[in-house]
């Protein structure tokens, strides 16, 4: 297998159970993630623009969204925000880490 082979099949690896999840916007903040007010996104749709909500809401740098069956690594990032949705791209939880 080739290179670009090796290379898309580790990006599709990545894809959740339904396909890519929604896209990740750009960082607004440089700072530790804060948990408050995080669950009031719970029960909205995952999107650009909501994942734009949740990291100005939080101060993360960076957002990880976890769709069902996706394989996530456990390690503590204090500058990250991970956002877990289910089937129908609905937003279970919000917490920093």
């Amino acid at each position: 297998m080739t290179v670009a082979g090796l290379m898309v099949l580790g990006l599709t690896a990545c894809a959740g159970a339904n396909g890519p999840g929604p896209e990740t916007p750009p960082a607004v903040a440089e700072g530790p993630c804060q948990n408050a007010g995080l669950d009031s996104f719970v029960g909205q749709k995952a999107s650009a623009q909501v994942g734009a909500a949740l990291l100005k809401a939080s101060g993360a740098k960076s957002l990880r969204w976890g769709g069902p069956g996706m394989a996530m690594t456990m390690d503590f990032r204090p500058d990250r925000l991970t956002v877990s949705y289910d089937a129908a791209m609905v937003i279970m939880s919000a917490r920093c880490g």
